[in-house]
């Protein structure tokens, strides 16, 4: 039986801050939050990387034949990362937001906080890969630095464009705990998720994306991100393959 809040807790945590973080904004209206917003993301970017390694280290648990979970990561990133730029997802992504924004600017402040605050929070990496890591493992530690990050925007934004931010919980609240749901349910069909060698594939490959994300986030490398979000996808099929193929080999 599916365990709904164990599954999606990371996302009523996320919801939660984004609301304390909008009612914080609304009344702590000031510059200076925007003068602090810096140090509060190279803090959740430190954060961040520590998180990074020890989702990248159940890669270490990965073996397929011959093939360590390390090699298998590296061909799932490159494939991932071609497809993702082949697609261009990144500016993809960009453009929806671009237009998304363009489309409502000038629509009262309401309109305009709550879609570039929607948008903040549900395009990004860091979102899927919370998501599922919480679906699949019920560990919601990324959520919960997301969750971070996205109450400390909150107070920022708030105090700019109002209590418009503050119902962008319910787009984050419909689209990461779907994710969290689909990927719960995917685990239900394993013996033991937690430790099933896809699932930790799967974990290890968000790790080493979500270390690009830091970096990021610390403003030392413009990684690009989302265009390695079909490695997501790809790792479980290269490690089924892989191990197919060991199997015939013997």
């Amino acid at each position: 039986m599916l365990n709904f809040l164990e599954k999606t807790s990371g996302t009523w945590i996320n919801v939660m801050a984004i609301a304390i973080g909008t009612g914080l904004g609304l009344i702590l209206r000031g510059k200076f939050l925007a003068q602090i917003l810096p140090i509060l993301k190279q803090a959740i970017g430190l954060i961040t990387i520590f998180v990074s390694f020890n989702m990248a280290n159940s890669l270490l648990k990965v073996k397929a034949g011959e093939l360590d979970g390390v090699i298998l990561a590296l061909v799932a990133l490159i494939f991932g990362g071609i497809i993702g730029e082949l697609v261009q997802i990144e500016k993809r992504l960009e453009a929806i937001g671009d237009w998304l924004k363009a489309k409502f600017k000038g629509k009262g402040k309401f309109t305009e906080g709550f879609v570039a605050a929607s948008l903040l929070f549900c395009i990004g990496p860091m979102a899927i890969i919370g998501s599922l890591n919480n679906g699949l493992r019920g560990d919601d530690k990324l959520l919960v630095l997301k969750s971070a990050l996205d109450g400390f925007i909150s107070i920022v934004f708030a105090s700019t464009y109002g209590i418009g931010v503050g119902f962008s919980f319910l787009p984050v609240a419909i689209y990461q705990g779907s994710l969290s749901l689909l990927a719960g349910n995917l685990a239900e069909s394993l013996p033991d998720p937690a430790n099933a060698q896809p699932v930790l594939i799967v974990t290890g490959v968000g790790g080493l994306m979500l270390l690009g994300l830091g970096l990021n986030l610390l403003e030392l490398a413009k990684v690009r991100v989302a265009s390695f979000l079909p490695a997501l996808a790809i790792a479980p099929l290269v490690y089924w393959l892989a191990s197919l193929f060991a199997d015939k080999v013997r």
